[in-house]
C-alpha cells in the first residue's frame, strides 16, 4: 500500500472567462494519509472549491501530478475516473441533491444501482447505514418530509454506501443552523475515527474547520497554510 491516499504535487488549473484566463489553483502540492481529517478554507476566489473537485477527479490538472491510492490519475481514461468516483470517493454537498420523489432508502441505494448491485442488496446496505446516522425510523420518507440536518444525514449516508476510501464534502454545514451543524460534524467525526474515512470539506467556518486534525488555507489559487493541529474536542 502507498504511504499517501491523496498525493497531489505541482497541481495547476486555468479557466478562460471571456478573453481572460484566470489561474485557479497553481503549484499546489498536498499529501495525505488515509485516514485524516483535512479542513480547507480560505475566501472566495481562493482556489478551494478548484482544488476539491480536482481530488475528486471532477477536473483535469493542467499540469502537475495526482496520485489516488498510488496510481497516477491524469493518465486515467473518463471511464476510469468514472469508475474511480463511483466506487472510492464520496460526495457530500450543501443543498444535499437528493431527489424529492425518491424514498431515502432509495435516494441512498442509488450508487449502487448504477454498480450493478441487485436491489434487495442495495437497500440492505442503504438501510443499515441510515440506521448508523440515526434515522432507521425513517426509511420511506421522502426529503422534503426531513429537516435540513436530517437531508444532510441522508446525503451522508448516500455518499458512504459504497465503501469510499474519502469523503468530499464542499460547505456541508453552509444550510444548517448551529445546533445542527455540531451534530452533522460529530458525524463527520465519528465516520473519520471509526471506519477510517479520509474526510476533507471546505469551509468558510472557523468553528467548522476547528473539528479536523488538518488546517488547509488557500489565497490567490496557492496553499498559504498547512498545519496539523489538536482537533475541536466533541461536544
Amino acid at each position: 500500500m502507498p504511504d499517501y491516499l491523496i498525493d497531489i504535487r505541482g497541481a495547476c488549473k486555468s479557466y478562460h472567462i471571456g478573453d481572460h484566463q484566470v489561474q485557479a489553483v497553481c503549484d499546489v502540492s498536498l499529501a495525505s494519509p488515509p485516514g485524516q481529517f483535512i479542513a480547507v478554507t480560505g475566501p472566495s476566489g481562493s482556489g478551494k472549491s478548484t482544488f476539491m473537485h480536482l481530488l475528486g477527479c471532477l477536473d483535469r490538472l493542467d499540469a502537475g501530478e495526482y496520485l489516488f491510492e498510488g496510481r497516477p490519475i491524469q493518465k486515467f481514461s473518463r471511464s476510469q475516473l468514472a469508475n474511480l468516483r463511483s466506487r472510492r470517493i464520496g460526495f457530500v454537498f450543501q443543498a444535499f441533491n437528493l431527489l424529492r420523489r425518491t424514498t431515502i432508502v432509495d435516494n441512498v441505494a442509488l450508487p449502487l444501482m448504477y454498480q450493478g448491485v441487485r436491489r434487495r442488496e442495495r437497500r440492505r446496505r442503504a438501510s443499515a447505514l441510515l440506521e448508523r446516522v440515526g434515522l432507521a425510523e425513517r426509511l420511506k420518507h421522502h426529503p422534503n418530509q426531513l429537516s435540513g440536518g436530517q437531508q444532510q444525514r441522508v446525503a451522508i449516508a448516500r455518499a458512504l454506501v459504497t465503501g469510499p476510501a474519502v469523503l468530499l464534502a464542499d460547505e456541508p454545514t453552509g444550510n444548517l443552523d448551529t445546533k445542527t451543524s455540531i451534530e452533522i460534524m460529530q458525524l463527520f467525526r465519528e465516520i473519520n475515527s471509526q471506519q477510517g474515512v479520509c474526510v476533507a470539506l471546505v469551509t468558510h467556518e472557523p468553528e467548522i474547520a476547528a473539528y479536523a486534525e488538518r488546517h488547509v488555507v488557500f489565497r490567490d489559487g496557492r496553499i498559504v497554510v498547512d498545519e496539523v493541529r489538536p482537533a475541536t474536542p466533541a461536544a
